[in-house]
């Protein structure tokens, strides 16, 4: 345990996390890796457990627990080997709820949050869209006021939940002219007329539904407008932050799992009359990939604990992203390499986890988008700013 930010309550919580987990999911990943469909009761299981509301305000039942616990929720989840899973989990709880929870009003609050939660209601987390990928303000869904409602027109496409979902939080103009300064954040129910996804079909994360969203006329009423008009590429970019952390943590968990079970391998498999742990060449890159996740998580959980203070930690959120996403393709390559012809068999988990992890440099803003945006702090001495408390 690091006692510099884990207290023995993160530790119960951690050990009651990882049986509920080894209980109630291990048992069915190979299921809905196969399916790409998770079965609705352990969200509601989920939910029970209070794991939905671990950042949340104990008004709409959450919580509100400081964010190591939510650290200790994204380490776990990476152990039991299906990012698809841990994905669906964390977009639910981590991206569709955070901006329930930030720019909802009390009734959006009741209606949608509240439920999520209590893992009844499911929710996905609409921005990429087909033709604009990490460019958020060169979106094209519309959102356009008549009297008391908007009419939602566009797509949007490689969506986490989007296709089993039962509410879309999701991003469009309001007014085209402002470019970024003209987009506008709202809450739509799955079932109204207009709205329909495709499932997409993915290398990796193959438990989670992936899905590309269309609006085809949607007519939603005007209090779906969550916060501001046209102040939700600001909530965007502030959000961007805890996502961006949170693709670094679970960058460096999977990391670990991937080189806790390679030690494993080559303390029991034997060549050449002794166990292969005993050669050189495969210390030293064990030694090598202890050391690069080592580095990550310090840094990650330092910038945790800045984020749960309050601080504004854009840059340091995307260097944790950029790092510890291309550290753990590199070393999970590694650990696959280090467990020979067996490392490329199904059966054995590092195949899987080399596939889940490739997602990494891409989601949530790309490697190279996100050397751009420090670049831009670092040399062009941009300055970003919350857009709410």
């Amino acid at each position: 345990m690091n006692s510099m930010y884990f207290t023995e309550e993160h530790e119960l919580f951690r050990q009651s996390l990882r049986e509920f987990l080894k209980k109630e999911v291990t048992p069915h990943i190979d299921k809905w890796e196969k399916t790409g469909d998770i079965d609705r009761f352990i969200w509601k299981k989920f939910g029970e457990m209070g794991y939905f509301g671990i950042a949340y305000p104990e008004a709409y039942g959450g919580l509100e627990l400081d964010l190591f616990y939510t650290v200790i929720f994204l380490e776990e989840l990476q152990r039991i080997n299906s990012g698809g899973f841990a994905a669906a989990m964390w977009a639910h709880a981590y991206l569709a709820m955070t901006h329930l929870n930030k720019e909802g009003d009390h009734r959006i609050k009741e209606e949608y949050l509240r439920p999520s939660i209590s893992g009844d209601k499911i929710g996905c987390l609409g921005i990429t869209e087909p033709f604009g990928g990490s460019d958020v303000a060169g979106m094209r869904t519309t959102a356009v006021k008549e009297g008391d409602h908007y009419i939602i027109n566009g797509s949007k496409t490689f969506i986490t939940n989007g296709v089993y979902s039962d509410y879309l939080v999701i991003a469009a103009k309001t007014n085209p002219e402002l470019g970024n300064k003209g987009i506008s954040i709202f809450v739509i129910d799955r079932d109204t007329p207009g709205v329909s996804a495709t499932k997409l079909e993915k290398l990796g994360w193959k438990a989670s539904d992936t899905g590309e969203i269309a609006f085809d006329n949607v007519k939603i009423p005007a209090h779906n407008l969550m916060g501001e008009e046209n102040k939700g590429f600001s909530y965007i970019m502030q959000h961007f932050a805890l996502e961006r952390l949170i693709m670094g943590v679970n960058a460096h968990a999977r990391t670990e799992y991937a080189l806790e079970y390679a030690i494993q391998y080559i303390s029991e498999r034997e060549a050449f009359g002794k166990t292969i742990d005993k050669f050189q060449v495969l210390r030293h890159t064990v030694a090598d990939i202890a050391s690069e996740v080592e580095m990550c998580k310090e840094f990650n959980y330092s910038v945790a604990k800045r984020l749960d203070q309050g601080q504004y930690v854009v840059k340091e959120a995307s260097m944790s992203k950029l790092l510890s996403t291309k550290i753990a393709d590199e070393a999970i390559y590694k650990c696959l390499q280090l467990l020979g012809g067996y490392g490329y068999m199904e059966e054995y988990p590092m195949a899987r986890l080399l596939r889940d992890s490739r997602l990494g440099p891409i989601g949530g803003g790309t490697s190279e988008i996100l050397r751009e945006i420090i670049a831009k702090i670092i040399i062009d001495k941009k300055e970003y700013k919350a857009a709410t408390k």
